[in-house]
């Protein structure tokens, strides 16, 4: 009896430190300088070889070292290696003191099998920018309830196609610099105006919902939350499906605001909504905050970088919606 005793209340100690971890305030990490190291991996699908060689010279351009990953162009069933390979490679950038920041090659599939093999200190012990978007949301999301912001941003992949010289390529660059960007979008019709601050969340919806209740859902914060969804190939039923996966577990009553970015390749079902806005908007105009439609971000361009883990001000009007990024508070 003694030593169940003592096993539940180790249980319970490791359980708490693990809460406390996922609610302390997010650090932002240093801004880059010249010279210094960004390791390149790849924690989903296998990008190409073109991609790697010339988003990596994109990199050099913009003054700093390329270190490709061990398995970042191992190919195994369409993944970058196997689970375990495609970790050692997430593992070695995180803990890796030489290493300053993180560029993910593509997106795909394949990083949430990644947060077993990773523990959330690992992301939190050395804070670097990981960049990243799609399915590099599951990262995103462990970084945030690690306590560490990160880039929601262009991959390696977008990098080398647009040759790093495009707006989108040199936000993502000023960001690293340690430039706050501030983002002014034109008026949409289902635009819901008012006026709030949180800490921006968000990225790929199908994602966001597949990490519900474990402890890398950023969802699960109990901080002022502006939440920012997009999605690709995904129907409106499912979409559907997923806002009311928010509403059940009581997160959609407690955001302060919502940012609707691109909804891609969808199907539309016969005589139903117009379009996925349509649909959105039938459901989110019942909650008194703001809810911006139309914003630039995902899986089409322009796809601006956002800054997960950082207090933001969303303010949404007739004139249009402007997202201000706040300095990070110690």
């Amino acid at each position: 009896m003694g030593t169940l005793r003592c096993l539940l209340i180790i249980l319970t100690l490791a359980f708490s430190s693990l809460s406390i971890l996922a609610q302390r305030a997010t650090v932002m990490p240093r801004p880059l300088k010249k010279g210094d190291r960004i390791a390149v991996i790849s924690p989903s699908s296998v990008p190409t070889e073109k991609t790697v060689r010339e988003g990596c010279d994109i990199l050099r351009q913009w003054g700093y070292e390329p270190v490709v990953g061990p398995n970042a162009l191992k190919e195994y069933h369409g993944f970058a290696g196997t689970a375990d390979e495609r970790a050692a490679d997430l593992r070695w950038a995180l803990t890796d003191s030489t290493v300053s920041a993180i560029m993910c090659t593509r997106g795909g599939d394949g990083a949430v099998q990644l947060l077993t093999r990773i523990s959330l200190a690992d992301f939190r012990r050395q804070p670097k920018w990981l960049i990243g978007f799609s399915d590099i949301t599951a990262l995103h999301s462990a970084m945030v309830q690690a306590g560490v912001m990160s880039i929601h941003g262009s991959m390696l992949h977008a990098i080398s196609a647009q040759e790093g010289t495009d707006s989108i390529s040199v936000m993502l660059h000023n960001i690293l610099k340690g430039t706050l960007p501030t983002y002014r979008v034109a008026h949409n019709d289902f635009d819901q105006p008012g006026c709030a601050e949180g800490i921006l969340v968000g990225g790929n919806f199908s994602v966001l919902c597949g990490l519900a209740g474990s402890p890398y859902d950023c969802l699960s914060r109990r901080d002022p939350l502006i939440l920012f969804i997009e999605d690709t190939d995904e129907e409106m039923t499912k979409v559907d499906r997923m806002l009311h996966n928010l509403e059940v577990r009581g997160v959609l009553q407690r955001l302060k605001g919502i940012i609707v970015g691109h909804f891609t390749d969808y199907k539309r079902p016969k005589n139903d909504f117009e379009d996925m806005n349509e649909m959105l908007h039938s459901y989110l105009k019942e909650l008194n905050i703001p809810v911006c439609y139309g914003f630039p971000v995902g899986h089409k361009r322009p796809n601006l970088p956002m800054i997960e883990g950082c207090r933001v001000r969303l303010n949404v009007s007739a004139d249009g919606t402007s997202l201000l990024f706040l300095p990070n508070i110690p």
